[in-house]
């Protein structure tokens, strides 16, 4: 061993655990990070972002497409502030992440010194821990267990506090070895009590969710599926853990949800829910399942103990990943022949449902997303952030792979273009489609300029509709015609775009899509397409106008 700065120290316990990207706004508290990092271009690649937000967006977003941590550093104060959004998002979406924050000096903490902020205090309800490192000795340890953190149970956050003069002390330490994740396991009792629970359900309901999955898992799953002939819902923006293209695919329990599915929620006698938290979108507010004891019986997965029992009292409770359950059941196969036609009409109202709608003004939304879902390869990953447009893809594009849907089930605006960039990032050799709302754009999308200085060939469809179009929904059903502090006033965002370099096109009726979109996947850098969209059409179920009572079909004479 030879004497090493902390930061030298912290950054090799990175490489050791397998980062090679870290997702950044620099700043002079982690100076010495910076400096060291200086010397691992060749293992680890720096993506310099423009606020820290977007920072740690798109290390979640890489931490779900690779269910490692992803890794973010930001600047005490003000930056760990910006950053925020992203640790609650890896918080509510059980995301493994890493949020190294500077820190003042050991000698400054508690005098309020400059942008000084107590992260533990701040942090404490939205990470699983807050960590701040004292001595410099302890950062092969203290990083190794963050790893570990982050991955084992129910992933999610981990924060990192790194006072400025720990990174420049010089020490001699050894370094620690790769972190690993511990997750419980499946007991053969508790596979026999499913298979007896199976045996006696007539109309059984699978619910997927959650995180910690993979393809091999989701594999597993739909074999488990198709042997005990078991309908299939996933959990809110979690549909591509099952294909949807599938005849065992029941739609997903989301916003805009199918109605039969809610009935089917209702009527079912068995619900299965595998890794999701059963939390309040995907549980319609909580009112699918009664609280705190279901009617239905209830067989609840999931690989935190303290998730188990915290809303709903399951019948079987199994404290395991969807990983380990999956492989365990995929050996699993009772007599499901009495329940086809339950779950063939499952099936059959899921693709009835996503065959209606109605044509639009200007840009039809569903015209575009049932485009794309038939023009895009099976692994294109398409990003959505927050807002009714969302409800367009939730109802009308179909995900047949894993690891090609990212969107935040903590509602965050903002999140689709730093996603989207992160995943093009992972996976250059795949298609990468970001959705954002006019106002979810606004939020990140100066990110355009990480997107342009990396050469990310993103195609970012923005609907506009010159709202917030979620609030004033809610605003039309509880004060009609009373608009207040819901319009907005855009830039033009086509030009917007080629002021960052990228391409940019209005799109302003539904059959210039096609074209224009050829013209985006061409460009071969970042592109915006700016929709224009009728903003009467406030979701993919129902409009302003019936909202206020008014049809927009004449009345039948």
């Amino acid at each position: 061993m030879s004497e090493r700065s902390g930061g030298n120290v912290l950054v090799e316990a990175l490489a050791i655990n397998g980062t090679d990207t870290i997702f950044c706004v620099p700043g002079e508290s982690y100076l010495d990070v910076l400096d060291a990092l200086y010397d691992q271009c060749d293992r680890m690649r720096v993506i310099t972002c423009r606020q820290e937000g977007g920072a740690t967006f798109m290390a979640e977003a890489h931490g779900k497409l690779t269910g490692r941590p992803g890794i973010a550093f930001v600047t005490r104060g003000p930056g760990a502030t910006n950053a925020a959004i992203g640790v609650h998002t890896a918080f509510q979406d059980s995301t493994p992440l890493l949020l190294f924050i500077g820190q003042v000096e050991r000698d400054s903490l508690g005098r309020e010194a400059f942008q000084e902020i107590d992260l533990r205090a701040m942090f404490a309800p939205l990470a699983k821990a807050v960590i701040e490192i004292e001595r410099a000795h302890r950062i092969p340890e203290i990083v190794s267990r963050a790893f570990a953190l982050a991955m084992s149970g129910r992933p999610g956050p981990v924060v990192i506090s790194l006072p400025e003069d720990v990174l420049t002390e010089r020490v001699d330490v050894a370094d620690a070895p790769a972190a690993q994740a511990a997750h419980p396991a499946v007991s053969v009792e508790q596979m026999a009590l499913l298979a007896e629970q199976l045996r006696n359900a007539q109309r059984p309901l699978v619910l997927l969710g959650g995180s910690l999955w993979d393809a091999a898992s989701c594999a597993h799953l739909r074999r488990f599926a198709e042997q005990n002939v078991l309908p299939v819902a996933c959990a809110y923006r979690r549909q591509d853990l099952f294909d949807n293209r599938h005849p065992l695919y029941a739609g997903d329990a989301s916003l805009g949800i199918i109605p039969d599915l809610v009935r089917r929620f209702r009527d079912a006698d068995l619900i299965l829910a595998i890794g999701t938290r059963l939390g309040d979108i995907t549980t319609g507010g909580y009112s699918y399942l009664d609280v705190p004891r279901p009617h239905q019986r209830l067989v609840h997965v999931h690989p935190a103990a303290d998730e188990l029992g915290r809303v709903f009292q399951a019948d079987l409770m199994i404290n395991a990943s969807g990983r380990a359950f999956a492989a365990a059941a995929a050996t699993l196969s009772v007599d499901g022949s009495h329940r086809r036609e339950w779950a063939a009409d499952a099936n059959r109202a899921y693709v009835a449902d996503r065959a209606a709608g109605r044509p639009v003004e200007r840009v039809d939304l569903r015209t575009v997303v049932l485009d794309l879902s038939e023009r895009l390869p099976k692994n294109a990953i398409v990003t959505v952030g927050a807002g009714n447009y969302t409800t367009w893809v939730h109802r009308y594009f179909q995900f047949t792979q894993f690891g090609t849907a990212l969107g935040p089930t903590s509602g965050a605006m903002g999140y689709s273009v730093p996603a989207a960039i992160a995943a093009k990032l992972r996976h250059p050799d795949r298609i990468v489609v970001s959705f954002a709302g006019d106002g979810c754009f606004l939020m990140t999308g100066q990110e355009l300029a990480t997107a342009a200085r990396y050469g990310v060939s993103v195609i970012f469809l923005i609907v506009n509709n010159g709202m917030y179009g979620t609030i004033r929904m809610h605003q039309e059903r509880h004060y009609p015609e009373r608009v207040s502090a819901t319009e907005l006033t855009n830039p033009d965002f086509a030009a917007l775009a080629r002021a960052y370099g990228a391409f940019g096109e209005r799109v302003r009726t539904t059959a210039e899509f096609a074209a224009a979109f050829e013209r985006a996947e061409a460009f071969g850098g970042p592109a915006v397409l700016e929709l224009d969209v009728d903003p009467v059409a406030i979701t993919s179920r129902t409009s302003i106008d019936e909202i206020r009572g008014r049809s927009l079909t004449p009345p039948v004479p």
